[in-house]
C-alpha cells in the first residue's frame, strides 16, 4: 500500500522521531511510505480558537497534499479528529471542497486505525523489555473512539510489561490552548495524572499524541519521577534505540 505520513506540527518541530518511527513500522510491513513536502498545520488550533477562515486555506491545503494517496497515517488522535470531524464542518459552504474532504477523510488514520483495521495487524514485530501503562489522550478516546487498538498493539510487543493506569481515561489537563487559559485547573489535572502514573511503578508512559505526552511529562520531570514520556509508535518501532 502507498501511504502518505502526515508528521503533524507538533511532531515535526519536536518529536521527530516518532514520525520516523512510523515509518520504520510500516516499512517493516512491507508498505511504501511517502512524506509529501507540501503538507503543513492541519489547522486545529486556528478552528479551535474561533479563527474558521483563517482554517480554511489549511483545510484545502491537507486536501491537496493528500488526496493521491491511498492512505494517510499521522501519529495524532487530534489531527486526525480534526480531519475527520470538523474538516466536514469547516468546508460545508463550498459544496467542492466538502465533497473532497468527505472522499479524503475515511482514509485518514491515526496509527492504531491503519495497522488494526485497515492492514489487519497486531504483532509488528517490535520488542521493548520494559514496565509500560498507557494514557488514552482524549481525541483519540472520545472522538476517534480508538478503544483497546492500541493496548493490542503494546500487548503484543516481546518483553513489555503493559499495566493498567488508574483513571486513564480522564484528561491529563492539556486540552490545547486549555492548559494556556486556565493554567490552574490544567496543572491540578496533571498533578493527579502523574500521581496515578507513579503509581503504577512502570517506568515508561506512553500515549498517540505527543502534545499529552509532553504536558505529563514535564511534569513527572519537575517532580523527578523516574518515568519517561514515550509516543507508543517508538515502542512498536523497536527494539528500543540508545538515546
Amino acid at each position: 500500500m502507498r501511504i502518505a505520513l502526515f508528521v503533524t506540527c507538533v511532531n515535526d518541530l519536536v518529536f521527530p522521531g516518532t514520525g520516523r518511527a512510523v515509518v520504520r513500522i510500516l516499512e517493516r510491513l512491507g508498505h511504501t511510505v511517502e512524506f509529501p513536502q507540501e503538507q503543513s498545520c492541519c489547522g486545529q488550533m486556528h478552528a479551535n480558537s474561533g479563527y474558521r477562515a483563517e482554517a480554511l486555506p489549511l483545510v484545502r491545503r491537507f486536501v491537496d497534499t493528500f488526496a493521491p494517496y491511498e492512505a494517510v497515517v499521522a501519529p495524532s488522535g487530534s489531527c486526525v479528529a480534526m480531519v475527520r470531524e470538523s474538516y466536514p464542518r469547516l468546508a460545508a459552504d463550498d459544496p467542492e471542497l466538502a465533497a473532497r474532504v468527505a472522499e479524503l477523510a475515511p482514509r485518514t488514520y491515526e496509527l492504531s486505525e491503519l495497522l488494526v483495521d485497515v492492514l489487519g495487524v497486531t504483532d509488528v514485530g517490535a520488542s521493548f523489555p520494559h514496565r509500560v501503562t498507557y494514557h488514552p489522550t482524549c481525541h483519540g478516546l472520545r472522538m476517534l473512539r480508538l478503544g483497546d487498538r492500541p493496548l493490542r498493539l503494546l500487548r503484543a510487543v516481546r518483553g513489555l510489561d503493559l499495566v493498567d493506569l488508574p483513571g486513564g481515561t480522564e484528561c491529563c489537563g492539556f486540552g490545547g490552548t486549555f492548559a494556556v487559559k486556565n493554567a490552574g485547573v490544567s496543572a491540578a489535572m496533571l498533578a493527579d495524572k502523574c500521581d496515578a502514573v507513579c503509581g503504577t511503578g512502570a517506568g515508561y508512559v506512553a500515549a498517540a499524541d505527543n502534545s499529552c505526552l509532553a504536558h505529563i511529562g514535564g511534569g513527572l520531570s519537575r517532580r523527578g519521577a523516574p518515568v519517561r514520556a514515550i509516543h507508543y509508535a517508538e515502542i512498536l518501532a523497536g527494539p528500543e534505540e540508545s538515546s
